[in-house]
């Protein structure tokens, strides 16, 4: 057998640190889920970080307003995938040699909006000069209160319906720096619906669904004629060779929900729906697999999606 050390990929660097990774009893959700769940008094906190980079994330001709903008909501959505709200955080970013003050006012300004935005206090960070790209690391803390629990990856249960927000694919022609990530959406779900699993849909359809599966030890059969297909997504296929199914599938960054529920509380919140962003039913879990159904034929579904250190 193999070393797991010569594994490659993100999420088996990812699964080498969770695996070997130090823990607490403080610490009841640790690496595995979009945030860490630590206990304090009064209820849980969820503590979430992100890093975007310069030529990975987002482009040098890229808006600076809407850089920042995207560094703080990429937290905001890990948070919003645990059911929550933000309410705090902090942005470390590293700057260019030559960066100008004005330059940088702009990107503070794009956290700020969206700080103001989901009412979130920006109470600290650190700034350094750097060599190399811009890079900005935002870290969100959340709080559960009330009745109000984390929502996890790994709750879902057999049988479930399998739903999403909004649309999906082609993020990259400019949903990717100014998305709104789905807060208020998944603080409703919480509050009136027994949501099972939760995920923010940043790696892609395919490989977010296969993280919840994987965490809950099931399977997923998704329906090729029930996903949500981005406008954007049909325009990129133009250009790329793909079909904008593939785009839904794999392009990542849209940072929509992906949930599952229980098939009578889904059809109620289709019936009823708790908030404007369309949602649809888009498939069920099963006890093992991940498969997709196109055109009358089910077939094993590669979970391709967005991946550093391929």
């Amino acid at each position: 057998m193999a070393n797991d050390d010569t594994n490659k990929g993100e999420f088996a660097l990812i699964d080498l640190i969770r695996r070997r990774a130090a823990a607490s009893d403080a610490v009841p959700v640790g690496i595995g889920d979009d945030c860490a769940v630590l206990d304090a008094p009064g209820g849980p906190v969820v503590i979430t970080t992100d890093m975007i980079i310069e030529g990975v994330h987002f482009e040098e001709t890229d808006p600076l307003l809407e850089v920042g903008w995207k560094a703080t909501c990429v937290s905001f959505s890990d948070i919003a995938a645990m059911g929550l709200r933000p309410t705090a955080l902090l942005c470390a970013a590293a700057l260019p040699e030559g960066f100008s003050m004005q330059q940088a006012e702009e990107i503070f300004r794009g956290i700020n909006h969206a700080c103001t935005e989901f009412g979130v206090a920006l109470v600290g960070g650190d700034t350094t000069s750097s060599t190399g790209p811009l890079s900005l690391c935002t870290t969100a803390l959340g709080k559960a209160d009330g009745h109000l629990k984390p929502l996890l990856r790994s709750g879902a249960q057999e049988g479930d319906t399998i739903l999403v927000t909004g649309s999906l694919g082609g993020s990259i022609l400019g949903k990717h720096l100014t998305f709104r990530p789905r807060v208020d959406e998944a603080v409703a779900l919480n509050d009136s619906f027994d949501v099972h699993a939760m995920i923010d849909i940043s790696d892609g359809l395919a490989a977010d669904l296969t993280h919840i599966i994987e965490e809950s030890n099931l399977g997923a059969i998704i329906e090729a004629d029930k996903i949500p297909t981005a406008d954007a997504a049909h325009e990129l296929a133009r250009h790329t060779g793909k079909t904008p199914l593939q785009h839904a599938l794999s392009d990542g960054e849209d940072f929509e929900l992906l949930f599952t529920m229980h098939p009578d509380a889904a059809a109620r919140l289709l019936k009823q729906p708790a908030f404007e962003v369309p949602v649809s039913a888009i498939g069920r879990i099963i006890d093992a697999g991940l498969f997709i159904e196109l055109d009358g034929q089910r077939r094993p579904l590669e979970p391709k999606g967005y991946e550093h250190f391929k």
